[in-house]
């Protein structure tokens, strides 16, 4: 069976600061539209969450990409 699957991290603009991955609820999806909405969905719904001063301090921001992989 083939799944897309959500990869995302959270990273810093501070030189140094490396990305950590981000557990997401929902990592497995159909295809690839539904995972790169739900991606955008869910970047925006947690950095929206962050204490802006702490954002701003970090330089944060999201990265993601949607793959497609074989699923056993």
């Amino acid at each position: 069976m083939i799944k897309t699957v959500l990869l995302m991290v959270l990273c810093s603009g501070i030189a140094g600061n490396k990305c950590k991955v981000i557990p997401t609820p929902v990592d497995l999806f159909d295809d690839y539209h539904k995972c790169i909405v739900y991606g955008y969905d869910y970047s925006h719904s947690l950095m929206a969450s962050f204490n802006p001063e702490w954002v701003n301090s970090m330089e944060a921001y999201t990265k993601f990409s949607c793959e497609t992989d074989k699923v056993i």
